[in-house]
């Protein structure tokens, strides 16, 4: 049986719609009622600040984001350089495909989120886990795994950022992702990280 979402869930996903089509100011309570098709004020019925209906996007973004994490579960046991390459490169895959709008939706509302001391870690942690990325740099034998877990981490928020708004987004003109320049960035970077170890 499928889940239905609620009133709420459906305000948030438009919000998070919004936010990826047009920015952080395209996400307000008259743009959301006329997307869902609700009528006017609905949305401020059951979020009556901007502030709370940014909150509740976050939030929503988050929950999915641990979703994705959760359905994308990596065997615990010690994995090869290559294995780790090929799962986090597949992941990066999702975000710029079937999760772009997330992607998308999260640079438009880190502005917002910037300044509020709740959704900037939600924000900040919602595409990669750090617990995930220390498990993996300490089972790879990195000397600080939590280091390195932050450094893989901006690693790879440096490549979707790229393949989204950098270089690689304008040479790529619209073609579809492909997982192998991915992979090799990362399989050099945690081969690297076992170097110096």
């Amino acid at each position: 049986m499928s889940h239905r979402p609620s009133r709420r869930e459906a305000i948030c996903e438009a919000a998070l719609d919004l936010a990826a089509e047009g920015g952080n100011h395209a996400v307000t309570h008259q743009a959301i009622d006329r997307h869902l098709g609700l009528a006017k004020g609905s949305t401020s019925y059951y979020f009556r600040t901007r502030d709370a209906l940014v909150g509740a996007a976050v939030r929503r973004l988050t929950e999915r984001s641990r979703a994705a994490f959760l359905e994308a579960h990596v065997e615990d046991s010690a994995p090869s350089i290559d294995d780790a390459a090929d799962v986090i490169a597949g992941q990066i895959v999702l975000l710029l495909t079937d999760r772009r709008r997330d992607v998308l939706a999260r640079y438009a509302l880190a502005v917002d989120a910037s300044a509020d001391e709740e959704l900037r870690p939600a924000l900040a942690g919602c595409l990669f886990s750090l617990e995930r990325a220390t498990g993996l740099t300490e089972a790879l034998g990195a000397r600080d795994p939590r280091v390195a877990a932050h450094d893989l981490i901006s690693l790879l928020e440096g490549l979707v950022f790229d393949a989204v708004y950098g270089s690689r987004a304008m040479t790529d003109s619209g073609s579809s992702v492909k997982a192998e320049p991915l992979r090799s960035a990362v399989r050099l970077w945690l081969a690297a990280l076992v170097d110096l170890s």
